[in-house]
Protein backbone atom coordinates (compact mmCIF):
# COMPACT_ATOMS: atom_id res chain seq x y z
CA UNK A 1 0.00 0.00 0.00
CA UNK A 2 1.36 3.41 -0.95
CA UNK A 3 -0.45 5.31 1.79
CA UNK A 4 0.47 4.90 5.45
CA UNK A 5 -2.41 4.36 7.86
CA UNK A 6 -3.35 7.78 9.22
CA UNK A 7 -2.73 8.11 12.95
CA UNK A 8 -4.84 11.22 13.57
CA UNK A 9 -7.94 12.98 12.36
CA UNK A 10 -5.73 15.62 10.74
CA UNK A 11 -3.92 12.96 8.71
CA UNK A 12 -7.26 11.54 7.58
CA UNK A 13 -8.41 15.00 6.47
CA UNK A 14 -5.09 15.49 4.64
CA UNK A 15 -5.95 12.49 2.46
CA UNK A 16 -8.46 14.73 0.70
CA UNK A 17 -5.52 16.23 -1.18
CA UNK A 18 -4.79 12.89 -2.88
CA UNK A 19 -6.52 11.49 -5.95
CA UNK A 20 -9.16 8.97 -4.91
CA UNK A 21 -8.36 5.34 -5.57
CA UNK A 22 -8.85 2.00 -3.82
CA UNK A 23 -5.66 2.27 -1.78
CA UNK A 24 -6.59 5.72 -0.51
CA UNK A 25 -10.01 4.48 0.57
CA UNK A 26 -8.46 1.51 2.38
CA UNK A 27 -6.01 3.83 4.15
CA UNK A 28 -8.82 6.18 5.17
CA UNK A 29 -10.94 3.36 6.59
CA UNK A 30 -7.95 1.90 8.45
CA UNK A 31 -7.17 5.38 9.78
CA UNK A 32 -10.72 5.87 11.02
CA UNK A 33 -10.55 2.53 12.85
CA UNK A 34 -7.14 3.42 14.32
CA UNK A 35 -8.25 6.86 15.51
CA UNK A 36 -11.50 5.50 16.96
CA UNK A 37 -9.60 2.88 18.96
CA UNK A 38 -7.04 5.41 20.18
CA UNK A 39 -9.89 7.60 21.42
CA UNK A 40 -11.41 4.69 23.33
CA UNK A 41 -14.39 4.21 21.06
CA UNK A 42 -15.96 0.79 20.74
CA UNK A 43 -16.92 -0.86 17.47
CA UNK A 44 -20.53 -0.15 18.37
CA UNK A 45 -19.76 3.57 18.80
CA UNK A 46 -18.04 3.71 15.44
CA UNK A 47 -20.72 1.82 13.54
CA UNK A 48 -23.38 4.05 15.11
CA UNK A 49 -21.54 7.06 13.67
CA UNK A 50 -21.33 5.43 10.25
CA UNK A 51 -25.01 4.50 10.31
CA UNK A 52 -26.15 7.95 11.48
CA UNK A 53 -28.37 9.65 8.93
CA UNK A 54 -26.57 12.17 6.75
CA UNK A 55 -26.96 13.80 3.37
CA UNK A 56 -23.93 12.10 1.77
CA UNK A 57 -24.93 8.44 1.74
CA UNK A 58 -28.28 6.72 1.58
CA UNK A 59 -29.23 4.06 4.13
CA UNK A 60 -28.08 1.15 1.97
CA UNK A 61 -24.62 2.66 1.40
CA UNK A 62 -24.24 3.53 5.09
CA UNK A 63 -25.05 -0.10 5.96
CA UNK A 64 -22.51 -1.34 3.39
CA UNK A 65 -19.84 1.02 4.77
CA UNK A 66 -20.67 -0.08 8.31
CA UNK A 67 -20.03 -3.69 7.30
CA UNK A 68 -16.66 -2.72 5.80
CA UNK A 69 -15.69 -0.77 8.93
CA UNK A 70 -16.69 -3.76 11.08
CA UNK A 71 -14.53 -6.08 8.99
CA UNK A 72 -11.61 -3.65 9.19
CA UNK A 73 -12.02 -3.42 12.98
CA UNK A 74 -11.87 -7.20 13.28
CA UNK A 75 -8.96 -7.56 10.85
CA UNK A 76 -6.60 -4.74 11.81
CA UNK A 77 -4.20 -5.24 14.72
Amino acid sequence: MHYPIPASSQEIVALRQQPVNEELIVAAIAGVVHVARSQGQSLEDLTAEVLADDSLLDRELRRWLSDIVTEAWKTLP
